[in-house]
C-alpha cells in the first residue's frame, strides 16, 4: 500500500530509520525462544541440537523426553521419523521512535536434521507503531494472498504501511511466544502500569490498551492479571457490566483462578438476587464449590417449581435457537470415537448440563447470539461441552465433567482447530444470501 497521508508517509520514512535487528537479539531468540529435539531411527537417538547419536538402554522409557549423552541437555522426542524437521515461532522486539511505540514482530525459523547441528533464520515481518493516544499503525511484510496460513510470507518484499484495521485482522493478529527482554518502553505506559512482562497478551493490544482504555490501567495495577488477559480479549463488555464485582475484587485483592466460571457464577448471584459488592458472595474461598453449588440450587429451584413452564420455555426458545443457529445444524466433526456435534435442540442443552454437571442451560447459553455450542461424546457419552465466538471464530471455553478439561481435551481442541474453517463456511454462506 502507497503511503498518503502525513502520518503513513512519517511512519514509513521512521520505519526505514530503524536498525536492523541485531545478531545479539536473534542469538537470544536461538536459544530462548525454541525447544531442543531428538529422534528416534534405527533404535539409536539422534540429539537434533548437537547432532550426537547413541544407542539407548531402554527406548519404551523415553516416549517423552530423553536426555542427550553428549550436550546434556533435556530433549523432547519427535512423534514421526523424518529427515528433515523444522520449528516455527515468533517474537518481539519493543522500541521507542520519536515518540511511537514499537512492536517489531519477527518470525524464527529452526531447521533440523539427523547428524547436522541446527541452522537458524529470523526476518522481521511486521511493525506496530503505537502513538501516545493510543492509535496503532502497522507495517508489514506481503504474504501469500492465496494462503490462509499466517505463515505464508514473501520473504523478499519490503516492509509497507498497512490499512488502520490491519492489526485486527484474524490472519496477522500475531501474539509473540517471547519478547526481547531488554525493551525500550515509551514513559507513559510505565505510568500507566506497564514493568517488564506483557503476561502472554499480544504487546500491540496491552499498550494500546492501557493508552485508550481506563479499565486495562487499573486492572494492570491492581495485579487483577486473569481478568486483563480476560477483558483484552473478546469479553470487555461483559467485565464492564460486572464491574461492580470487579472493584470489590480489586479491594478484596482477591486473585481469580478461572475467569469464565467467575463469570458465570456472578450470572448465578443476579440471578439469587445477591449484592455483587459484597465480598462474602463475590470472593469465595473456593470458586468451583460455590459456582457448582448455586448451579444445583438453581437446577432443583427450576425442576421443582417451573416444570411446565419450563417446557413452555424451552418451546419458546427451541424457535428463536434455531433461527439463530439452524445453518450450522448438521456440523459433525469425527475422529475415531470422537464426534464432535452442534448441539441442535435446547432441551439437549439441559441433558447436557446434567451430564456434565455444568451451567450450560442453567446460564441459558442458548441465548448467546454471538456463540456457537458443541457437543463432544465419545461412544456417544458427553465427555466435553465448547463453546465457539462466532466473531473471532475461535475457541472460548471447552469443558468437562464439573468444568474440568477430560482426558480427551487435548484430542477436542485439536480436531476443533482442524475444522474451525468449515464453521466459518457456515457463517459466510448464511451473509451471502442476505441482500
Amino acid at each position: 500500500m502507497i503511503p498518503k497521508t502525513n502520518i503513513e508517509k512519517q511512519l514509513t520514512a521512521l520505519s526505514s530509520s530503524l536498525a536492523p535487528i541485531t545478531p545479539e537479539v536473534e542469538s537470544w531468540a536461538e536459544k530462548s525462544i525454541f525447544l531442543n529435539w531428538a529422534v528416534l531411527s534405527r533404535g539409536k537417538f539422534y540429539c537434533l541440537q548437537c547432532a550426537h547419536s547413541w544407542k539407548p538402554d531402554n527406548v519404551s522409557a523415553c516416549s517423552k523426553f530423553t536426555n542427550c549423552t553428549a550436550c546434556k541437555g533435556k530433549l523432547k522426542m519427535q512423534s514421526c521419523n523424518q529427515v528433515h524437521f523444522r520449528e516455527i515461532e515468533y517474537f518481539a522486539v519493543l522500541e521507542t521512535c520519536a515518540g511511537y511505540q514499537v512492536v517489531r514482530i519477527v518470525i524464527a525459523y529452526k531447521h533440523m536434521k539427523k547428524n547436522f547441528a541446527p541452522t537458524y533464520f529470523c526476518k522481521e515481518v511486521i511493525q506496530h507503531w503505537i502513538s501516545q493516544k493510543g492509535e496503532v499503525r502497522s507495517l508489514s511484510i506481503s504474504t501469500n494472498v492465496f494462503s490462509n496460513t499466517i505463515d505464508a510470507w514473501k520473504f523478499y518484499s519490503p516492509l509497507e504501511i498497512k490499512a488502520k484495521d490491519f492489526f485486527r485482522n484474524a490472519k496477522y493478529y500475531i501474539n509473540p511466544y517471547k519478547v526481547y527482554p531488554k525493551m525500550k518502553v515509551l514513559p507513559i505506559l510505565k505510568r500507566n502500569g506497564f514493568k517488564s512482562s506483557v503476561y502472554d497478551i499480544a504487546p500491540h493490544l496491552l499498550f494500546s490498551s492501557l493508552l485508550t482504555d481506563p479499565t486495562a490501567e487499573t486492572l494492570l495495577k491492581a495485579k487483577q492479571l486473569n481478568l486483563l488477559q480476560y477483558y483484552l480479549g473478546a469479553s470487555r463488555q461483559q467485565v464492564k457490566r460486572n464491574w461492580t464485582a470487579v472493584k470489590t475484587v480489586i479491594r478484596n485483592s482477591y486473585k481469580i483462578t478461572d475467569v469464565q466460571i467467575w463469570e458465570d457464577y456472578l450470572e448465578l448471584l443476579r440471578y439469587f438476587n445477591k449484592d455483587l459488592s459484597c465480598s462474602l458472595h463475590v470472593c469465595p474461598e473456593n470458586l468451583i464449590e460455590a459456582h457448582d453449588h448455586l448451579v444445583q440450587k438453581k437446577r432443583e429451584l427450576i425442576r421443582k417449581k417451573k416444570l411446565h413452564d419450563l417446557r413452555l420455555e424451552i418451546e419458546k426458545a427451541q424457535k428463536r435457537y434455531a433461527s439463530d443457529k439452524k445453518r450450522f445444524f448438521g456440523l459433525v466433526f469425527q475422529k475415531d470415537e470422537l464426534c464432535i456435534s452442534v448441539i441442535e435442540n435446547v432441551r439437549d442443552f439441559m441433558q447436557e448440563g446434567d451430564d456434565l454437571g455444568h451451567c450450560v442451560f442453567t446460564n441459558e447459553y442458548y441465548e448467546k447470539k454471538d456463540s456457537l455450542i458443541l457437543s463432544a461424546k465419545v461412544a456417544e457419552q458427553s465427555v466435553e461441552t465448547v463453546e465457539i465466538s462466532l466473531s473471532r471464530m475461535e475457541i472460548l471455553q471447552c469443558r468437562g465433567f464439573k468444568n474440568k478439561p477430560s482426558k480427551h481435551h487435548k484430542q477436542i481442541l485439536s480436531l476443533l482447530s482442524q475444522n474451525l474453517y468449515r464453521i466459518k463456511e457456515c457463517l459466510q454462506k448464511k451473509k451471502k444470501i442476505v441482500p
